[in-house]
């Protein structure tokens, strides 16, 4: 359950006002100030009002909640504070609002004004809906519903991806690499910006005295830059902190790079990395990554639900990833964060209320619900009749055709391991494969036997993305007798670009002897032996 008054300022408000609270962050350099919005869609703020972030017209502090009644009425999508301090705020029809500190046009006015009062930004952005928003220390970043990235405010180290240092007054599209791209997500540094485009690809631009873009080197960056290091890497989720970054993998595998003064990307040391570096290989899968602008703090949820920290905490240096007894990453930063800022707009809804797919989730392999059960190698899982038939060709031709009520409630499979087995009806409940590229194989035959063409292609990309010199024979005689052609065609390529370490293994003469006959002559025919 997501408290809010886990948050100091938040003991401001009485029991009453705490009940009414749906969405909340708290920012400002002593995290003495916060923006909640009620069950009503009624925004209130209150605390210290630096540079007038509160929006209520004036500069006085407020230690009393006072309504914006500018947003009465509309429902908050997403919300990002600068340091410097400015709000911007989108809201569900699209509509993107600013207030406070204006020195650097991040407002997008026109003007370096202070904004008393939330103002509608419009210049340049007709007909644009904006679904997210992202503050770094004095500019902004906006993301609209057909992947356009727009940007304004201080430019001093391009930040702002307009190829000068120029400071930008209006909104400005990004361009340059993220032409023709689809973004779905954006997020700042104190002085750098990151784009997440649709096919997994990350770019970034700004300031990298700390390998904070991950582009390898330590050079600013005027126009948006792709990370290479990431390529055959589908990242589905990027934070930023002070000046750092954190990236996850569709697979649930963590990525960090930027500065390390704090610990704060999880290595075990101190030490910078100017490329993105995989952290908490050996942890269950990853699900969300969180960090924000205004600390050096990190921290991740598991697919379990275990939440870990790392980074600066409460004066501290923790270099490693810590667990820690909370159930969600916002906790981290109302407990340990150096000021305990919200990471993210919290919604209290978030714990309660579970989608489809993540009841779905939830129930897989659960015995208080499940009304079948597969044996495999001895082991028991627990399923749902009817998702296997919604979710599975297979088993609804299986229990149309051959089941009766009163048949035994348990299935013997004996085809496959437990492993690969598991991984095949956990699919049908989540849509993803978590298996290493050797149990893939096993689920690549099950997704071929069972006619499953998207799972038998996410096991082709697990395959492809775990490929090495020791196992490449192995996973080329598999594709083959899996009938899985593309994958053929990039196990054959891998082994006859790394010919002499892969014929160096034991798995090369392990084979069918035919199959083995069959390489060589192919592999000849493309010129490989001719060294």
């Amino acid at each position: 359950m997501v408290d809010v008054s886990k948050w100091p300022l938040f003991s401001l408000l009485n029991a009453e006002e705490l009940a009414t609270v749906r969405q909340a962050c708290v920012f400002g350099n002593s995290a003495n100030e916060a923006i909640y919005i009620t069950h009503g869609n009624e925004v209130f703020v209150f605390g210290v009002n630096c540079s007038s972030c509160l929006g209520t017209g004036d500069s006085l502090s407020t230690i009393v909640p006072k309504k914006l009644d500018f947003l009465r009425g509309k429902k908050v999508i997403s919300l990002s504070y600068g340091s410097g301090p400015h709000i911007l705020l989108a809201t569900d029809d699209g509509q993107l609002f600013a207030w406070g500190h204006n020195g650097y046009s991040q407002l997008g006015n026109g003007n370096t004004n202070q904004g008393l009062s939330p103002v509608l930004v419009t210049a340049n952005l007709q007909n644009k809906k904006v679904k997210e928003v992202a503050c770094g220390s004095h500019h902004s970043m906006a993301l609209t519903h057909d992947g356009e990235v727009f940007a304004w405010g201080y430019n001093n180290c391009g930040q702002i991806g307009s190829g000068s240092t120029a400071n930008q007054p209006y909104p400005r599209k990004v361009t340059g690499s993220l032409q023709g791209k689809n973004a779905v997500g954006v997020t700042c540094g104190q002085t750098s910006s990151m784009a997440l485009v649709d096919n997994g690809e990350v770019y970034g631009w700004g300031y990298n005295g700390n390998g904070q873009l991950g582009i390898g080197n330590n050079g600013n960056q005027l126009t948006p830059c792709r990370l290479t290091a990431l390529q055959g890497l589908c990242i589905q989720q990027i934070v930023s902190g002070y000046s750092h970054c954190l990236a996850l993998t569709d697979e649930g595998l963590l990525y960090a790079w930027g500065a390390n003064t704090y610990g704060q990307l999880g290595t075990g040391n101190k030490s910078n990395h100017l490329s993105p570096v995989q952290i908490m290989a050996d942890k269950e899968r990853i699900v969300e990554v969180a960090a924000c602008h205004s600390t050096h703090t990190s921290a991740a949820k598991t697919q379990s639900g275990q939440v870990y920290m790392w980074g600066q905490c409460r004066g501290q240096s923790i270099i490693m990833p810590h667990l820690t007894p909370f159930t969600n990453t916002d906790d981290v930063f109302a407990c340990f964060a150096t000021p305990s800022v919200m990471w993210r707009l919290m919604s209290m809804e978030h714990d309660d209320f579970l989608t489809v797919a993540e009841a779905l989730r939830k129930e897989f392999d659960s015995p208080e619900t499940a009304d079948l059960k597969f044996s495999v190698d001895g082991k028991c899982i627990h399923v749902h009749k009817a998702v296997l038939k919604i979710r599975c060709e297979h088993f609804r031709s299986m229990f149309r055709s051959q089941w009766t009520e009163d048949q035994q409630e348990v299935i013997e499979i004996g085809q496959f391991s437990y492993p690969v087995y598991r991984s095949f009806l956990q699919f049908l409940y989540t849509d993803t494969v978590d298996l290493p590229p050797e149990d893939a194989i096993g689920l690549l035959d099950l997704a071929t036997s069972y006619c499953e063409n998207r799972l038998k292609r996410l096991c082709q990309q697990i395959i492809k993305r775990g490929i090495t010199v020791e196992n490449a024979f192995t996973l080329l005689s598999a594709a083959i007798r899996y009938d899985a052609e593309d994958l053929e065609e990039f196990c054959f390529r891998f082994c006859v670009n790394h010919l002499t370490q892969v014929t160096q293994t034991g798995a090369f003469w392990q084979v069918d002897g035919a199959m083995l006959k069959e390489f060589i002559s192919r592999a000849s025919r493309c010129g490989a032996f001719k060294n």
